[in-house]
C-alpha cells in the first residue's frame, strides 16, 4: 500500500491509498473554495447521560446530485470534484460538512473506488484489503488527536438508509467521548467479569454463538453469525476468532482472510430477497475499543473489548422496511419481525455457488 497525503483547496486533508507503489499523486484542487467554517458542538443530555452533536451547517450539504455531478468521482477535465486526480484506488478526506469538528472530533469520507456504479461487494479481494488497510491507518492516525476518544468506521448503503451520495463510500467519525452503545457493552463486560471471577464476556458470547444454528459462515480466522437477540430483521456480527481491541490488533492472517469473508457476506445480503430485487440497503459498523481512559468501567481495560463488525439491513421483507416507531424510538425496545434463526438460515441458503 502506498499512502499520499495532500490538501484540498480549502485546507482539508486528502489521503490517497494506492495498490501500486509507483503511482504519483500530485494533482491540484482547482476549485475556488473558501476555507470551511463549521459550527459543530457536542451537548450532553443530563437525563440520559449521552451526547448530541449539533451541526447546523450540515443543512447545506450536497443532496442527491446527478451522477455527472458526483463530488466523490475523480476530477475529469473541467468536472471538478473532491478528488483532484483523474483516478484513484481508495481516497479519504475530511468531510466538508462534518457532524464533528475541531475540539468536538473529526469526520472523514472514505471513497472505496473511483467507479461510481460499483458497490463494496463488487471490489476484488485485493481492493477490499486496501480499504481495510485504509480503515486501520485512519484509526491509528485519528487516535492520536487530542480531541479523539473513539474511532468509528462505517458504511451507509442505500437511499433507504438516508445516503445522499450514490458513489460507493463510507465514513469515519472520531468522537471526543466514548459512545453510548460502546459504554453499554463495557458495563456488561465489567459486570460479567466480576460475576464470573474474570471471564471475558465477548469470549463467552463468541463461544456460545459458534456452537449454535445462527452461524452464517466461518473461516479459519473469522466467524459470522446472527446474534441470539438480533435487533434488526437481517443482522450479522463478524468477529475475528482471536480477540483484539481494534483494527490495529489484527494479524496478517486475519487481514488476508477478511476480504474473502466480508465480500461473501455482502453478496449474500444482496440475495436475501431474491432475484430482481433492488440492492439491499445496509449499515456496516466497526466496533472498536475507545482510546480514552476506562475508569468508569471498573476492572475493564481496552484489551477486554472485542473488535467486531455489525452488518444489518432495515428491509424486513421484499418492498417493506423496518421503521423505528414507538417502542424502538420512544423506549429503545426493539421488536424484530424475523426470528434470528430464520435469518441465519436464509443467509446460508443464498451462499455463492
Amino acid at each position: 500500500m502506498k499512502k499520499t497525503s495532500t490538501r484540498l483547496a480549502d485546507g482539508r486533508e486528502l489521503i490517497y491509498y494506492d495498490l501500486r507503489d509507483d503511482v504519483v499523486r500530485d494533482a491540484v484542487d482547482r476549485r475556488p473554495l473558501e476555507r470551511t467554517v463549521t459550527s459543530s458542538q457536542v451537548r450532553r443530555d443530563v437525563l440520559l447521560g449521552d451526547a448530541v452533536a449539533v451541526a447546523s451547517h450540515r443543512q447545506g450539504r450536497t443532496y442527491h446530485p446527478p451522477a455527472d455531478q458526483c463530488p466523490l468521482c475523480p476530477t475529469r477535465g473541467e468536472r471538478l470534484s473532491e478528488i483532484p486526480d483523474s483516478s484513484y484506488d481508495v481516497a479519504v478526506f475530511e468531510n466538508r460538512f462534518p457532524s464533528l469538528a475541531g475540539d468536538s472530533g473529526r469526520c472523514e469520507v472514505v471513497c472505496f473506488t473511483s467507479d461510481h456504479d460499483a458497490a463494496f461487494a463488487d471490489l476484488s479481494e485485493e481492493h477490499a484489503r486496501l480499504v481495510l488497510d485504509a480503515w486501520t491507518d485512519r484509526t491509528s492516525e485519528l487516535s492520536h488527536l487530542p480531541s479523539v476518544e473513539q474511532v468509528f468506521c462505517f458504511e451507509n448503503r442505500g437511499a433507504e438508509i438516508g445516503v445522499t451520495l450514490g458513489h460507493p463510500h463510507g465514513q469515519i467519525y472520531a468522537y471526543p467521548f466514548t459512545t453510548p452503545r460502546t459504554a453499554l457493552m463495557l458495563r456488561q463486560v465489567a459486570a460479567h467479569k466480576e460475576a464470573t471471577g474474570g471471564e471475558n464476556l465477548f469470549d463467552a458470547v463468541l463461544r456460545s454463538e459458534r456452537d449454535d444454528e445462527r452461524v452464517v459462515l466461518e473461516g479459519e480466522h473469522w466467524v459470522a453469525f446472527v446474534p441470539y437477540a438480533a435487533h434488526w430483521p437481517y443482522e450479522v456480527h463478524l468477529y475475528p476468532k482471536r480477540r483484539v481491541p481494534d483494527l490495529l490488533g489484527l494479524d496478517e492472517a486475519a487481514r488476508t482472510e477478511f476480504p474473502q469473508v466480508y465480500l461473501e457476506l455482502l453478496r449474500r445480503f444482496d440475495r436475501i430477497f431474491g432475484e430482481g430485487e433492488p440492492p439491499t440497503p445496509y449499515i456496516a459498523a466497526w466496533h472498536q475499543a475507545p482510546f480514552g481512559q476506562l475508569e468508569a468501567f471498573e476492572g475493564v481495560t481496552r484489551d477486554d473489548f472485542a473488535l467486531h463488525l455489525e452488518l444489518f439491513t432495515i428491509r424486513r421483507t421484499s418492498g417493506k422496511l423496518k421503521f423505528l416507531a414507538g417502542s424502538e424510538s420512544g423506549m429503545n425496545v426493539f421488536i424484530n419481525d424475523v426470528p434470528p434463526e430464520r435469518a441465519a438460515e436464509r443467509l446460508r441458503e443464498v451462499a455463492s455457488s
